[in-house]
């Protein structure tokens, strides 16, 4: 494959496009951060100066943005991709997004030709800067083959169903991934307010059905009071509002979902949204009046 376009060079598309780069891939790169895109052309991408101009200088254009509205404009506004994709250029868009929005974009790319996959990711910022991503990709599956080897460079692609399925996968890992992290946060301030160390309580569990992969990541930053991101709280809520949008298009009841959304919007109300989202603990420790940390009791 020839050059590939990179647009989003936030906290996640910045350590994906390196991994490309890194991988002897040619990258022309645009974000609308002057110094993201000088970090990327210091490693050796090449400037983009607008979508337009990124799509119409490759054949694969990667975006990776915060939402929504943010990946409509790069592909609908006057320089956006859609005023400079050609037939058969392929668009895979990793943001985590709505999944009639990836459906509403892939049509307008589809009627000019090009072809659209939506592949968002999990695994947050260490994950993807070590490139070991979970990317979970909706489309047209003899597309996903054209591309699969490029994704794998940035974690571990599976191929989903047809287009918007990515992002229906990544809103079920997030549902889950909240769920799961407030349930740690809970369990453990069950502990404290027992009397039990909390830390002691989660080596007796993590070997059994209650292991998992938050309760080894989260709990132990609730034990540190480590809360850098991580994968910040604003992106999750974020995420948990694509959740409720679409499980209202479907007519779907998610009260957890609502319960771990009101935490994240009571935690951000305090000004900890750039928190990683293990500080759901915070949450925790204010309405019980508890501390996590170790050597609180």
């Amino acid at each position: 494959m020839d050059k590939i376009g990179f647009i989003g060079l936030g906290i996640m598309g910045r350590p994906m496009a390196k991994n490309l780069l890194k991988a002897g891939k040619a990258l022309v790169v645009y974000d609308v951060v002057d110094s993201a895109v000088n970090e990327l052309v210091s490693a050796g991408a090449e400037r983009g100066a607008s979508p337009a101009a990124v799509t119409g200088a490759t054949s694969l254009v990667i975006t990776m943005l915060p939402n929504s509205p943010h990946v409509r404009e790069v592909v609908c506004r006057k320089d956006g991709i859609l005023s400079a994709v050609r037939p058969g250029q392929i668009v895979v868009d990793m943001s985590s997004i709505a999944p009639l929005v990836s459906r509403e974009l892939c049509g307008l790319l589809e009627a000019k030709g090009a072809e659209m996959l939506d592949a968002p990711v999990s695994g947050g910022q260490e994950k993807a800067e070590k490139g070991t991503l979970a990317i979970m990709v909706g489309g047209k599956e003899e597309i996903y083959g054209k591309v699969k080897d490029i994704l794998d460079l940035m974690g571990k692609s599976n191929y989903v169903a047809g287009i918007g399925a990515g992002q229906i996968a990544k809103l079920v890992n997030q549902t889950l991934v909240g769920i799961n992290i407030a349930a740690v946060a809970e369990g453990m301030s069950l502990a404290q307010k027992a009397g039990v160390e909390p830390e002691k309580v989660f080596n007796a569990i993590r070997g059994g059905l209650a292991g998992s992969q938050c309760l080894e990541d989260k709990a132990p930053r609730m034990f540190e009071g480590r809360y850098a991101p991580g994968f910040r709280i604003n992106l999750h809520i974020k995420d948990l509002g694509n959740v409720q949008e679409t499980g209202r298009a479907l007519h779907l009841s998610m009260p957890l979902v609502a319960q771990v959304m009101e935490m994240m919007q009571n935690l951000a109300a305090d000004g900890h949204e750039m928190l990683d989202h293990g500080a759901l603990g915070l949450f925790y420790e204010k309405l019980n009046s508890i501390s996590l940390k170790k050597s609180s009791l």
